[in-house]
């Protein structure tokens, strides 16, 4: 289904912010909205107004006329104070009139759960989507080092699956809900098609790149050991180490038809993603 003039809120004219649009997410939806003819405003510490998720003050500015907004909280919404501060901030949004609220969540995490929570009871129009672990973890986040490298280590055991997912379906069903009607209070539980473990992940990437790529299980020490050397603060080294052990402990082993609910299309696996990344040429330098 696409956007159309009629499907539009009355103040289409308005802006869409993207809280977090510099992250993996958040410029994905930026485009999407702006192939749509949409207007968008990033809000950030970067951006004129600033967005500081630690000082509630500079939230006014950038909320302030815009009609919808994308909601990425920084480190993660399992993060202690997420859910007092997601609450706050869905309460402001409803004050100042923004209509539209999407809230990025992460798959069997109470925190997330709890900031959910948070927004549903502090604004009338919030679509929460859920989603897996990202592929793009592998060329954008903290392993995309992985193929560069040979080896990835998480404090995770090998052998529990995880339904990857690709952010560009995860974007398409955020901007789907910022831009149409029928998404308040839904929950959008997204996966890609099919579960993988870590180690067949690693053998995936390989076969994708032509270079060997290896899993490796890890201590949660070890993994904030190697974080803290790699340049990140001890304290979030420390958070992710407890959040992934919890989330890759098979909670989140099953897929979900959220993407093709949503889209009326297929995910695309992990695999096929693979291989498109590497016909990119983003992993040349390795083969």
């Amino acid at each position: 289904m696409t956007t159309t003039q009629s499907q539009q809120s009355p103040q289409s004219s308005s802006p869409i912010v993207i809280v977090g649009g510099a992250g993996k997410t958040g410029h994905r939806v930026a485009e999407r909205l702006a192939a749509h003819g949409i207007a968008t405003r990033f809000a950030s510490r970067s951006t004129s107004p600033s967005f500081d998720w630690e000082d509630a003050s500079t939230w006014t500015g950038a909320l302030e006329g815009a009609r919808a907004a994308y909601i990425a909280y920084q480190p993660d919404l399992a993060a202690p104070g997420a859910s007092e501060r997601i609450g706050e901030l869905a309460g402001l949004a409803s004050t100042l009139g923004v209509e539209r609220l999407v809230l990025l969540s992460g798959r069997g995490e109470d925190g997330a759960l709890a900031s959910e929570d948070a927004a549903f009871a502090a604004h009338k129009n919030v679509t929460v989507c859920r989603v897996a672990w990202f592929a793009q973890n592998f060329t954008e986040g903290a392993l995309a080092g992985a193929v560069p490298g040979g080896a990835f280590a998480l404090p995770a055991p090998g052998d529990v699956p995880e339904p990857f997912i690709d952010l560009d379906d995860v974007a398409d069903v955020a901007v789907l809900a910022l831009t149409q009607d029928g998404h308040a209070g839904v929950v959008h539980e997204l996966t890609g098609p099919e579960s993988i473990t870590l180690t067949e992940a690693a053998r995936q990437l390989s076969d994708a790149s032509g270079a060997p790529v290896e899993f490796v299980s890890v201590t949660q020490e070890k993994f904030v050991e190697e974080a803290v050397g790699a340049g990140l603060d001890e304290p979030t080294a420390t958070f992710l180490a407890g959040l992934f052990s919890d989330i890759f402990d098979g909670r989140n082993v099953t897929t979900t038809t959220g993407v093709r609910d949503a889209l009326g299309r297929e995910p695309r696996a992990f695999g096929d993603w693979a291989k498109d990344v590497a016909a990119q040429g983003v992993w040349d330098a390795v083969r």
